[in-house]
């Protein structure tokens, strides 16, 4: 079985890569705004959506821009949201002729702390997470879901999040644990400075999964990138800002 994916639009590529628990209705409204002038490539990941009953032997964000990848028919802007941004990333690493930009949206090159690393959560709420999955799945998601609202954030953006988690039936448990243990062991700081396409950092301003400083540092690392902050925004600034996200979007993508 291949990934599921849905296409709008005529013109330039772009494909769009959701986050953990997802799939790729997250991006509708987004989807339908660049289809006007892109082709617009929106793929559920390996058993998320319609991908559910798919999973690949190795859950690496190589393997997973691997799959994204067969479903496009030239070079693309990539866009990867949360953890989407680290496949993004392995795509323009591992294919960078075939990425024309990348933009990475409220995405970290590592999602657990260190000591030379505050950016980013506590490995025991990860554990916590993948020990909970088992016990009380849908409990686990609905906080998962609601750590990426900000504070004060409207809850229309909370009940966007849930249907895209659940609109076409639960995400596998494996791949859930997969993902979770992706984003456990992944540290993309010291391959930033390879990668030579032109990017865009996007990253909410109140965002509690991945702080803002861990954009920052993205902006500063990656050697062709500029940072855009939603001040307002948690962790889903395309759907809590989206004629804000989109403005900033399209401005980088229209560029010469």
């Amino acid at each position: 079985m291949t990934l599921y994916y849905e296409q709008y639009g005529h013109g330039p590529e772009v494909v769009l890569v959701h986050g953990w628990g997802a799939h790729g209705g997250v991006w509708s409204d987004i989807a339908r705004a660049l289809s006007v002038d892109y082709h617009v490539t929106v793929p559920d990941l390996p058993g998320h959506g319609r991908s559910r009953d798919y999973l690949p032997t190795a859950y690496t964000p190589e393997m997973l821009a691997e799959g994204v990848r067969s479903g496009l028919t030239g070079p693309a802007v990539w866009i990867g949201w949360s953890m989407g941004g680290l496949v993004a990333l392995a795509a323009a690493q591992r294919y960078p002729q075939e990425v024309k930009r990348l933009v990475l949206v409220d995405a970290t090159p590592k999602y657990v702390q260190s000591a030379d690393w505050p950016h980013a959560m506590s490995l025991t709420v990860l554990n916590q997470f993948a020990r909970n999955l088992e016990q009380d799945y849908a409990g686990t998601l609905e906080r998962f879901l609601t750590l990426q609202m900000a504070a004060g954030e409207d809850r229309t953006v909370l009940r966007r999040l849930r249907d895209a988690m659940f609109r076409y039936g639960e995400p596998s448990v494996e791949a859930l644990q997969a993902g979770l243990r992706l984003l456990m062991e992944e540290d993309r700081r010291e391959t930033l400075s390879g990668v030579a396409t032109p990017s865009l950092v996007i990253h909410g301003g109140r965002d509690r999964l991945a702080p803002v400083a861990a954009g920052r540092y993205l902006a500063r690392q990656l050697p062709q990138a500029r940072l855009e902050i939603i001040p307002e925004a948690g962790h889903a600034p395309f759907l809590s800002h989206p004629e804000i996200f989109l403005d900033k979007l399209r401005g980088f993508i229209h560029e010469p």
